[in-house]
């Protein structure tokens, strides 16, 4: 990153520059600080240096990598430059390597993608998926675009919409399901809707009537608590179809539950420049959405 010092900045230290101008977090200098990653006009300087207009302020991060175990996964990727990637996941893939799915997840996939490219760089997911969801991931490339990013998640400028076939017809053409969700025990995997739960928001609007007995539906999450939209849908009646937590496995109409993370908007990390992107919805949902 590069910052000419303008007339307004005269007087202010490098780490106010850091903070004010290029929005670096306090964590993220202080990592810069000790690797020498901060230079004025081309010489390493203390942060507390004053600095004056005309000057020229770098910013180097430091090369870093992930250490997982490359394996040959097919990646959909939908968008990449140097700050981040984004890709249509595909269901029935974990995102990253847990104790009960320790390789052959998206991480890994990732980790072979940059071996072929000669890339090295960690591997930040910025949103998740269950394994069963497909839809759009969002990977951050540094620490800069990773918290600029969840700056924006935090402050509900990241605009997330899902389509999911649910169980049922919606009788509103939308609505809006303002309940809290939390555990449903200790050492539960399962939530539901309880008084003393978190905050939770999910929007829906109507897009499909298919036959009598489901619905094509669009959803938008003000809030990103683990399976939001699975239990809301099911707290209503309206379970995400083939949702086997939530609702009934339906292996005769699809192997899954029937959600996909289709949209995503949000301001570009270093440009500032809005990005919307979509990804179609996959072909066994299509399938479902076809009356009968």
């Amino acid at each position: 990153m590069r910052y000419v010092i303008q007339p307004k900045d005269e007087g202010l230290k490098i780490r106010d520059i850091l903070k004010r101008r290029l929005d670096l977090s306090t964590r993220l200098i202080r990592k810069l600080k000790e690797e020498g990653g901060v230079s004025l006009d081309g010489k390493e300087r203390w942060l507390n240096e004053p600095v004056r207009k005309g000057q020229v302020l770098e910013v180097r991060f430091p090369e870093e990598t992930s250490w997982f175990e490359p394996q040959e996964i097919p990646l959909d990727i939908r968008l990449e430059d140097e700050d981040l990637l984004i890709l249509n996941k595909q269901p029935g893939i974990v995102v990253h390597p847990t104790k009960g799915h320790p390789a052959g997840t998206i991480a890994n996939g990732l980790a072979c993608y940059m071996r072929q490219k000669g890339e090295s760089w960690k591997i930040r997911f910025v949103n998740r998926l269950d394994m069963d969801t497909s839809g759009l991931l969002i990977v951050s490339k540094n620490a800069f675009s990773q918290e600029r990013l969840q700056k924006q998640m935090k402050a509900g400028t990241v605009v997330k919409k899902y389509r999911a076939v649910v169980d049922g017809i919606l009788e509103e053409e939308e609505g809006v399901i303002d309940l809290p969700i939390g555990l449903i025990g200790e050492n539960e995997v399962g939530r539901c809707v309880r008084p003393d739960g978190y905050p939770s928001v999910t929007k829906y609007k109507k897009i499909l009537e298919i036959g009598t007995e489901r619905t094509l539906a669009e959803l938008t999450l003000e809030t990103g608590r683990t399976h939001q939209i699975r239990v809301h849908m099911a707290h209503i009646g309206h379970p995400v179809t083939g949702d086997s937590l939530y609702g009934k496995p339906q292996p005769e109409l699809i192997g899954r539950q029937a959600l996909h993370a289709w949209s995503l908007s949000f301001d570009h990390p270093t440009t500032n420049k809005r990005i919307e992107i979509t990804a179609e919805i996959p072909e066994d949902m299509e399938k479902l959405c076809v009356k009968k």
